[in-house]
């Protein structure tokens, strides 16, 4: 039986990929069980590992740092790289505004860390910890650590103590942000309703219209379109009882019914432009598109070709060489309005309307093969990772520091993948991953991460705990979660009129805390605080990741 002893025991190789493996497989394990209705999720691996190292489990020091380096390299770039394509749009119009607010907490949160710290005795790699740990966001912690040892590589220890804190304050880093959410719907949550029906409906819409309007009849679309700047698209005309596809030269008549895309908020406005609205609904998922016009055909069609990667909607001119429509345009789960200016990307699905001929030849032309979709596109993968820990190690002088700042193995990755997932496919770079494959190797990355972290500070957690001392960080951790998310959730609500469900989900997004949006959709009946999350936690993740390195590199 030596063997087996000196697999589990002796700190080799292989010793670090079987006690790495059985921790994560451990820990997620626990992380499927709820207490009261909540789960910290993978996040129990890292406390698994703390078990580990608590009883004794040694691993070798090599293998542990390359695994949570590595992880955390693959996790970060994973993540930009699935949020690149909506990042920089989620910063327009109403998504700036949010991205403010959570901006926001952020700030409340370091200005709170430096005042904790300069009037307790805890140091300001702890205050650091206890907030990655009271904002549940290790990738921050990886990135803080980072900084550190570029700072003093000799401040193993201190990085150790820097985990501890960060697991002390986790649970209550979870609950925190409930407990705020509970806090914000006895306030709020009625308040502001009627504000919240004026701010819903963001998705795309179809609905049928009747022309009254004499202000248009016999007027082509394309001049239609200059009398208003609302972006829609008109998928069907009825003339006569006739169905036709239009082009921008098609000619509207009195009485005629068109059938147009837009999004819901401004379905009023479309509306007042073409006269009355049909009491018809055509959003319902069942519809038969193909039996409604018998001589056309309504069919989803996914970009596969390399080609047309990257390329604009209306220089391909489906329309006008195929006498096709494409009414909209599905991407990552989300559907966009086919505006010409739109770039194409891999894995983007059309839905097209026309003849069954011209829609199987526009087929041919974007690819539409799903086999193709499935073989995984690695190669901008580990071109994206070598740029983005290049980037990361890329000395940055700031003015009025002495040391220069570096990007890490957090920062660097986390804004290659963005680039790389928003202007990849301008450059005809297919960046497309499946959501399955994305979210395999994020989560991947997380758990290899989060084991050998709770492996490396395991041995001193509980001591740290039960002391004085961890009783202290306990208390200041909560204050970190708890008081940046009240103070700008009430402003939020009290001076944007930000209605609860998005105010709840902003709030969220901004603690990349995913456990308490999973929380926050149980309150809310639509899909309000999973939209406004989406919209806030690209920009948060990076600044939290970016901020907890300058706030050591500037105060140390």
């Amino acid at each position: 039986m030596d063997w087996l002893q000196e697999a589990f025991l002796e700190p080799t190789m292989l010793q670090a990929v079987i006690i790495i493996s059985l921790v994560s497989a451990v820990g997620l394990f626990l992380g499927r069980q709820k207490i009261f209705g909540i789960s910290l999720g993978i996040t129990f691996v890292f406390f698994a590992g703390i078990l580990a190292g608590h009883f004794g489990i040694v691993v070798n020091k090599d293998m542990l740092y390359f695994a949570q380096s590595f992880g955390l390299i693959l996790f970060v770039y994973s993540l930009g790289l699935q949020v690149g394509p909506g990042f920089f749009s989620s910063l327009k119009k109403g998504g700036v505004a949010m991205n403010m607010m959570g901006l926001g907490v952020i700030l409340l949160g370091l200005i709170l860390t430096l005042v904790l710290h300069w009037t307790t005795s805890v140091s300001l790699p702890n205050m650091v910890g206890l907030l990655c740990g009271a904002v549940t966001n290790t990738p921050a912690l990886g990135a803080a650590q980072q900084a550190l040892l570029q700072v003093d590589p000799t401040s193993t220890k201190t990085v150790t103590d820097m985990a501890l804190a960060c697991a002390v304050a986790y649970p209550l880093g979870v609950v925190g942000v409930i407990l705020a959410i509970i806090i914000m719907k006895k306030l709020f949550a009625d308040k502001n309703e009627n504000h919240s029906k004026e701010q819903k409906d963001t998705t795309t819409n179809v609905a049928e219209f009747h022309i009254s309007n004499p202000a248009i009849y016999n007027k082509s679309i394309k001049d239609i379109m200059k009398l208003t700047e609302k972006h829609f698209v008109i998928s069907r005309v009825w003339h006569n009882g006739k169905v036709s596809i239009p082009t921008s030269d098609t000619l509207l008549k009195q009485d005629d019914h068109l059938l147009i895309i837009s999004i819901k908020s401004d379905v009023e406005a479309i509306k007042t432009l073409f006269g009355e609205q049909e009491n018809v609904d055509w959003n319902k998922e069942d519809i038969d598109w193909n039996a409604i016009d018998s001589q056309l055909v309504s069919r989803r069609i996914v970009v596969t070709r390399n080609r047309v990667n990257g390329v604009k909607l209306g220089s391909l001119r489906l329309r006008n060489l195929y006498g096709i429509n494409i009414t909209r345009v599905n991407r990552a789960g989300i559907d966009l309005i086919a505006d010409p200016n739109l770039r194409l990307q891999i894995g983007d699905r059309l839905t097209i309307v026309g003849e069954k001929n011209a829609v199987n030849n526009v087929g041919k032309i974007l690819g539409d093969e799903i086999k193709r979709l499935d073989n995984p596109n690695l190669l901008a993968v580990f071109i994206g990772i070598s740029l983005g820990v290049l980037l990361g190690s890329l000395p940055i002088m700031l003015p009025g520091m002495s040391t220069p700042v570096k990007l890490g193995i957090a920062g660097g990755p986390i804004i290659v993948g963005i680039l790389m997932g928003a202007f990849g496919p301008r450059f005809h770079l297919t960046t497309y991953t499946t959501m399955s494959a994305n979210l395999m190797l994020r989560q991947l990355g997380i758990v290899i991460y989060l084991a050998g972290l709770g492996i490396d500070s395991g041995a001193h957690f509980f001591e740290t705990v039960f002391r004085a001392e961890g009783l202290l960080w306990i208390g200041l951790g909560f204050l970190l979660t708890i008081v940046p998310v009240l103070i700008v959730g009430f402003i939020a609500a009290r001076f944007f009129k930000l209605d609860y469900g998005h105010n709840v989900g902003m709030l969220c997004g901004s603690m990349a805390n995913p456990m308490a949006l999973t929380y926050a959709n149980t309150t809310v009946e639509g899909d309000e605080p999973s939209v406004s999350y989406a919209t806030v936690y690209p920009l948060s993740m990076f600044i939290r990741v970016i901020s907890t390195q300058l706030i050591l590199m500037l105060f140390m």
